[in-house]
């Protein structure tokens, strides 16, 4: 599985020249504020559940940044394709499996809302910043809903790295039926970055990434110890982009992925197996602007 998913991201990317990247010229869009774009993902042994997962899905991703309103989000179609392992479900898999997963982080300048500058120091702006997260799985056992809300805002790193920080409370709805569910329950702290390296093959490199930070949950008391109430999701990313055509390599280190406690034995009814929550998943993605 693991060279089906990378050979599918080769496949994809070597289909195209250097010299058809090259020509990639045209700006033309929908929207000249909404940059919008479709995207091809594998991933290799992602953690956010208690065993291994890997798929070949579809993704709309989305991000935009006008007056008052900050924002970026992306929908995935999981296993789109029917490729991934024995733990993956997704569109096609109609009992288990998700017809969606969607992330969108929503931010509105108090700044601006206000007519006020609250910057300070380093502080350029400041946001009330969210981070929604839903799969609409076909029951409430596949079903996630979950609402991070909190305060925002840009740093100015006095370097070309752009770099931003919000910190959230959690709202938690379903949750595939873990005891955490219609309750506060926890804190994110996330810090997202941006780096241009430079120019190569007529493209844009640059190095993005985020690292999620979450704590104070009560998700592992009462003695469930196959839960934890803590975790970390950093992903580092390098990208080469074009006017529309663009291109990613991707490296996420997991800790207790999910809030699984790493290490622990589990059975869901097909043998004992032991949590692989905390190492490196893996994503190669291509993806069209338009």
């Amino acid at each position: 599985m693991k060279t089906k998913i990378l050979l599918a991201g080769a496949l994809l990317v070597s289909s195209y020249s250097a010299q058809t990247l090259a020509d990639d010229t045209k700006d033309q869009y929908v929207s000249d504020w909404w940059h919008q774009s479709v995207n091809v993902v594998g991933s290799y042994h992602t953690r956010f559940g208690p065993q291994l997962n890997n798929d070949l899905y579809l993704e709309y991703e989305a991000f935009a940044h006008k007056d008052w309103f900050d924002f970026y989000g992306y929908v995935d179609v999981p296993k789109f394709f029917g490729v991934g392992n024995g733990n993956d479900n997704g569109i096609w898999d109609k009992k288990v499996g998700s017809p969606l997963f969607m992330e969108i982080e929503p931010r509105f300048s108090i700044d601006k809302l206000t007519g006020t500058d609250l910057s300070f120091g380093p502080f350029k702006e400041w946001y009330f910043a969210n981070n929604y997260i839903y799969d609409m799985g076909p029951n409430n056992a596949n079903r996630q809903n979950t609402w991070y809300m909190g305060l925002g805002t840009d740093v100015n790193t006095y370097t070309p790295l752009n770099l931003s920080l919000n910190v959230y409370a959690k709202y938690q709805w379903q949750n595939y039926g873990a005891a955490n569910e219609n309750q506060w329950d926890g804190y994110r702290f996330k810090v997202k970055y941006f780096l241009p390296l430079g120019d190569v093959w007529g493209g844009k490199v640059s190095y993005i990434g985020f690292t999620n930070f979450d704590w104070g949950s009560d998700l592992a008391d009462n003695g469930n110890t196959a839960r934890s109430n803590h975790s970390i999701a950093s992903s580092h990313i390098l990208a080469l982009n074009y006017s529309h055509w663009h291109y990613s390599l991707v490296a996420r280190y997991f800790h207790n992925g999910g809030q699984w406690e790493d290490g622990t034995e589990l059975n869901f009814g097909k043998g004992n197996f032991n949590v692989k929550s905390t190492g490196w998943g893996y994503y190669a993605v291509i993806g069209y602007s338009f």
